[in-house]
């Protein structure tokens, strides 16, 4: 990163968590299920994308594209009918990118009982100019005890992101220079 944009992050107000919160609502049809008869992982993935570019866009003020998704996590099945709802916010932000986590929870349409949770994921988002580049994002400012909490796992995960990567980059140059290419 260049000194001019490290000062420009550097210079960014943070925001708070809740500036850009979200909830994405959805009510399953049949045309989202798989051949079980229930709602197709895709369809919830896709939603879970949306939420979470959403509010990548929202924290960083403009695009964000999708970086990677960690841990997405499918709980109990949707069917069709459930009404679904994608809660989505960020956890933590880098210098160009921001982890964005997302609980899935799934109602009946026509009953009043309380939803339950049937998915969760952790999606990487990195801010982009209007070259595609990356740019800075400001500081997520956790705004509860849950918050930091979420902002704290957020740096672990990362952690792990990061040294499997230099792992699998270490493994691969290592078979490379053995003389071991791959198909």
């Amino acid at each position: 990163m260049t000194t001019q944009a490290q000062a420009t992050q550097q210079e960014l107000p943070g925001k708070p968590t809740a500036a850009s919160r979200t909830t994405l609502s959805h009510i399953m049809t049949g045309n989202d299920t798989n051949l079980l008869g229930t709602v197709h992982g895709g369809v919830i993935m896709k939603l879970v994308d949306d939420a979470a570019g959403a509010v990548a866009g929202r924290h960083s003020g403009g695009p964000a594209v999708t970086a990677s998704m960690d841990e997405m996590v499918f709980l109990e099945p949707v069917r069709v009918g459930d009404l679904v709802h994608v809660k989505a916010q960020v956890n933590w932000t880098g210098r160009s990118s921001m982890e964005v986590g997302v609980r899935v929870l799934a109602e009946r349409w026509n009953e009043s009982t309380p939803a339950t949770q049937v998915a969760s994921a952790y999606l990487v988002f990195t801010a982009v100019d209007e070259n595609g580049r990356p740019r800075p994002v400001p500081p997520v400012v956790p705004e509860t005890e849950r918050d930091e909490r979420r902002r704290q796992e957020a740096q672990i995960r990362r952690t792990h992101r990061l040294a499997r990567r230099r792992a699998i980059k270490e493994l691969r140059d290592r078979r490379a220079a053995e003389g071991m290419t791959e198909d």
